[in-house]
């Protein structure tokens, strides 16, 4: 049975960054399950960024939530990172890595992991520096200007990793925020999205987080529809992990806004 659908003030009273991050951002080589999906993630960017070219001024990640992985590879290729997100918590917990605060999440680990995919572990604290150039700001992707009231001029990317499948109840809901966010985008700029395929629920603490269930032909007619053009996909299985969510598979896509 499908869980209910996780309203967004739900999560900005009951979602827990710090939760978030020690369950599924901790790296650790023992929990080979869990850490497949975010060796995914950080894989998929690196193609993306690094090898795939992309690049510009602008990024602007969409649902950011308290992360910053995302931007481990992007921030070698853009000048500007422009983080965003719903909830205040995640804004700040962000925030308390950012400006190097006291009990802020230790990133470390991914850092050099990312470090290593480019071929010199060595700079993860350089790059760490870049990273903190980051902006944070907040986002609602149900509206037609996500960052309504502020009008930002058109990015040369988006980016949106594990955001949609959670803030959208349905498919109509996913498919209007698809374009709400790309009209963000300038035309010719690129989207890359990252997505849990056929995914109902995730655990956060002891609280339970809807997801949309998307098949991946849903998932392909929903961006095309939104005005981009596909060029690179890939999908990953991913192992069951019991009780802390039921995703079956992860996926990483790359589009051109017409």
């Amino acid at each position: 049975m499908e869980a209910a659908f996780t309203e967004k003030d739900s999560y900005a009273r009951h979602f827990v960054p710090k939760d978030y991050l020690e369950t599924y951002y901790s790296f650790d080589p023992a929990k080979e399950d869990e850490r497949a999906l975010i060796v995914f993630c950080l894989k998929a960017l690196h193609k993306a960024f690094h090898s795939g070219g992309l690049k510009g001024d602008t990024l602007i990640d969409i649902g950011s939530g308290p992360t910053i992985y995302q931007y481990l590879s992007a921030c070698e290729s853009f000048r500007e990172v422009i983080a965003t997100d719903y909830t205040d918590q995640n804004r700040e917990e962000m925030q308390r890595w950012l400006r190097k605060e006291p009990g802020a999440f230790d990133w470390s680990p991914l850092v050099k992991y990312v470090c290593g995919l480019e071929g010199d572990r060595g700079k993860w604290a350089q790059k760490e520096e870049k990273v903190r150039r980051t902006v944070n700001l907040k986002c609602d992707v149900t509206q037609p200007n996500p960052l309504a009231p502020l009008s930002l001029p058109p990015a040369d990317c988006l980016l949106s990793v594990l955001c949609l499948e959670g803030a959208c109840k349905d498919l109509p809901t996913f498919r209007s925020a698809l374009k709400n966010i790309s009209s963000l985008l300038k035309p010719g700029g690129h989207l890359v999205l990252l997505t849990i395929l056929e995914e109902t629920f995730y655990m956060v603490g002891q609280r339970q987080f809807s997801c949309l269930y998307l098949d991946q032909k849903s998932l392909e007619a929903a961006v095309k529809e939104a005005g981009f053009d596909i060029e690179r996909l890939e999908v990953a299985g991913l192992n069951d992990v019991g009780t802390l969510h039921d995703a079956k598979e992860m996926c990483a896509l790359v589009a051109r806004k017409h």
